[in-house]
């Protein structure tokens, strides 16, 4: 026999099994996009205890719609690795160019990070970043709906000795970090350049090159790079998010380990200047 209060037991025990086990993190990755679970994987089989959050129910995020609603992707020749990586099936379709179907992608890559131990906390946004001594130490995370609904309810911290932006167009992380504490971040002009118009070939090298810290204890992937130092933007072509979050947990590894400057912007010779004050809510 079923007993319905065993079936809520059963899930209200192993989910919060799993939530203090991601109080304290290597990496706290903020979008469950292609560049960030594509991150979180690489990191996690390096032995780094990850947890994505994303604020959406379902993992993927642009890739599901392909472009304009007709399910498919384009990725160019430099990803094709990533994608069999990932026990992604793809298909040639002219010198430079292959593609494959959007949601056996979304799904193979939700579920090879998974199966490599990252945890997922889906409907859990991130409204604030934890700061100490010039660093970002960590998230602040609220219920999606919760927030949506404008309940007043005070967020949880979640600790982690690094944080990727991985939230796309929005660079949800990197705004509320120049927002609220008056950062100065690894860009051209120290703030949020801003996403520019269409241009694929020089959108995808461009958030391949800028991947990496912009700012003490913060990192970026993806679109996310894009919006904040002013790339193109590329539609529904994915190799560069699938190189940037490769790329980027390259260089969260060898900062975990030490090995690295430990200054943002080191990958691009820029640094980010620290917040000298106490900030502002």
């Amino acid at each position: 026999m079923i007993n319905d209060v065993t079936v809520t037991r059963a899930i209200s025990e192993r989910f919060f099994e799993k939530f203090q086990s991601a109080l304290e993190l290597d990496t706290a990755i903020v979008g469950a996009g292609p560049s960030g679970l594509v991150a979180a994987c690489y990191l996690a089989r390096a032995g780094r205890r990850v947890a994505v959050f994303e604020s959406k129910l379902s993992t993927g995020g642009g890739i599901w719609g392909g472009g304009m609603l007709m399910n498919e992707i384009v990725v160019q020749d430099d990803a094709l690795e990533i994608l069999d990586d990932f026990g992604i099936v793809h298909r040639a379709y002219r010198d430079g160019y292959h593609t494959a179907d959007a949601v056996h992608t979304a799904a193979a890559l939700a579920y090879r990070a998974t199966e490599a131990g990252v945890i997922v906390l889906n409907a859990c946004r991130v409204e604030d970043v934890l700061f100490r001594d010039g660093r970002i130490t960590g998230v602040v995370v609220l219920w999606s709906p919760v927030a949506s609904a404008g309940l007043h309810v005070d967020p949880l911290s979640i600790g982690a000795r690094t944080v990727l932006d991985a939230t796309g167009h929005a660079a949800e992380v990197a705004h509320v970090t120049v927002r609220k504490l008056d950062a100065k971040l690894a860009t051209e002009t120290g703030g949020i350049v801003g996403e520019r118009s269409m241009w694929a070939e020089s959108g995808e090298r461009a958030v391949i090159e800028h991947t990496g810290e912009i700012f003490p204890g913060l990192y970026a992937a993806g679109m996310a790079v894009a919006a904040i130092h002013g790339g193109y933007r590329m539609g529904p072509i994915f190799g560069g998010m699938l190189i940037s979050g490769r790329k980027v947990s390259e260089i969260i590894k060898r900062d975990l380990d030490g090995a690295g400057p430990g200054a943002a912007g080191s990958e691009s010779g820029r640094k980010a200047v620290p917040v000298t004050g106490s900030g502002r809510s």
